[in-house]
């Protein structure tokens, strides 16, 4: 279920982004949770980090990394060798 959030905002900035919402065919709170959306996926460290792990993995298991043989497997990668 949505929650409710009450902000201020200027005026005049309220009646460009309803035009400009609407013009995308959005109400001005689609827009906005849009925005909010895309703003704590930008500054989200921790999402940031998992992605980073995530590559790193693809990366160490494309080398045919086995538990044993990490260490080497990194400094493969990290160091450009085939």
């Amino acid at each position: 279920m949505s929650e409710q959030m009450l902000i201020r905002i200027d005026p005049e900035l309220k009646k460009k982004l309803v035009r400009v919402a609407r013009a995308e065919g959005k109400t001005s709170s689609g827009a906005v949770r849009e925005l909010i959306a895309q703003y704590v996926v930008e500054r989200d460290l921790g999402a940031h980090v998992d992605g980073l792990w995530k590559r790193i993995g693809e990366k160490l298991k494309a080398k045919g990394a086995r538990p044993g043989n990490v260490n080497k497997a990194v400094k493969d990668v990290r160091y450009g060798r085939s």
